[in-house]
């Protein structure tokens, strides 16, 4: 059996420019309607997160979603913050999360961008992630997409944030090329 074209998604988002960059990827493929929900958020890994704000945004929508989650896996941390990078960075501060890892020699970390996708309530949950490497620096630029502002992706010397996140953009467009 086929499976039936979708035409309408609901973004489930408050940030204009990650609204503007899906906005955009997505183009003519599919209509985007944007909907901020205040999600309750589980403790978790950054997958079982981003199904879980999935599932309950398709319950909430009752129809097509497409939600997105980011963490910040430092690697002399075993992977924290990871998905509670917004919270660390609230909490903390630039320097905060740079004082995390004085005691280390290893500042490398991985940024990590999830859209989770579900045709509506019931439905499986589709994971589209993108990956990046590099090392956490003090901060120095922002673009307004989010709390990965002390990341610098290698081999690069421009902050991810402002080359508007290949990661996070890798994702966008694992998720357009499904449809």
């Amino acid at each position: 059996m086929a499976i039936p074209k979708l035409s309408t998604i609901t973004f489930i988002t408050s940030n204009r420019n990650k609204i503007a960059e899906v906005t955009q990827i997505l183009g003519d493929a599919i209509k985007v309607e944007i909907r901020a929900l205040d999600l309750p958020e589980i403790q978790g890994t950054t997958e079982e997160i981003a199904r879980e704000k999935c599932r309950r945004a398709a319950i909430a929508v009752n129809g097509p979603v497409l939600v997105e989650d980011s963490s910040l896996e430092f690697h002399a941390l075993n992977g924290l913050p990871g998905p509670y990078i917004k919270w660390f960075y609230s909490a903390l501060g630039n320097d905060g999360l740079n004082n995390l890892l004085a005691a280390y020699d290893d500042k490398s970390a991985t940024a990590v961008c999830t859209f989770a996708f579900s045709r509506g309530p019931g439905v499986e949950t589709l994971l589209f992630q993108g990956r990046n490497t590099g090392r956490i620096v003090p901060k120095r630029g922002s673009n307004g997409f989010g709390a990965l502002l002390p990341y610098i992706p290698f081999p690069s010397v421009v902050d991810l944030l402002v080359l508007s996140g290949s990661y996070w953009l890798v994702a966008c467009y694992s998720f357009r090329s499904h449809f």
